[in-house]
């Protein structure tokens, strides 16, 4: 059984197909890497497997339960990080945390133990009584990680996590991540940073037209060369020379 598979996915908004019956499938425990252009559909995918778009057809199943047919059942089992959804930003950051965390049933002493743990796994004890409206760009992106990771998700999907992340924080939770695939845990994460998801990822797949032009194994998907070539050549568009002459004349 996989731990998301995605088979013939499509959504269209107005004459635009914006997913085209993309079919995916991604192993449990791997870390999985989604990459593709700006409107490949990375997003709309990620939002229709994880029950916040509704599909026009096909079919998310998330270690083996229907999405859209067994949404509470499904939901149980993600840690979702969406791209640009609003948080409820008038609660401090411990607040949002044990919100999510109570919307899981969570007990009171369970919830406060990881609550302290996220809080200071993602060095955000100093901000904790502050509202997240106050947050930067950073601090509500790791905020927003610790709210899809407080339930203890089997499968966390992760729509540019390090997107406005300093380094140092981008490191901690890349190790973050890293326990959780190595303890069983699946990741899948869309990102634009080809070096970042090729030093992260096992699994990747490259989309493109709302399909999917290639998927495997990192080694698989690369082949010979690195991941940024690979898409390079699969994708195209790329610009050779440096510019025109009046941009270098100064």
């Amino acid at each position: 059984m996989h731990a998301l598979e995605l088979r013939g996915l499509t959504k269209r908004f107005g004459g635009a197909v914006a997913v085209d019956d993309l079919t995916l499938a991604v192993p449990h425990g791997s870390f999985y890497g989604l990459v593709g252009p700006n409107g490949a559909g990375k997003t709309t995918t990620l939002s229709m497997a994880t029950g916040l778009l509704r599909p026009d057809a096909g079919v998310a199943l998330v270690h083996g339960i229907d999405v859209w047919r067994q949404p509470l059942e499904a939901k149980r089992l993600i840690g979702n990080l969406a791209d640009e959804v609003d948080l409820y930003d008038r609660l401090t950051g411990e607040q949002l945390i044990t919100f999510s965390g109570q919307l899981f049933g969570l007990d009171r002493a369970t919830l406060r133990e990881r609550v302290a743990d996220l809080l200071r796994l993602l060095d955000l004890e100093g901000a904790a009584g502050r509202l997240v409206a106050d947050y930067s760009a950073g601090m509500t992106k790791k905020i927003a990680l610790a709210a899809a990771l407080v339930h203890s998700p089997r499968l966390l999907v992760l729509d540019e996590p390090f997107e406005s992340v300093d380094p140092v924080s981008a490191a901690n939770i890349r190790d973050i991540l890293d326990g959780f695939a190595k303890a069983g845990g699946t990741v899948v994460v869309s990102s634009h940073s080809m070096d970042l998801v090729e030093r992260m990822c096992d699994h990747v797949a490259i989309v493109a037209a709302g399909r999917v032009l290639v998927a495997g194994t990192m080694a698989e998907v690369r082949g010979s060369g690195d991941l940024e070539t690979r898409f390079l050549d699969l994708i195209g568009g790329r610009r050779q020379g440096e510019g025109p002459a009046w941009l270098l004349s100064s």
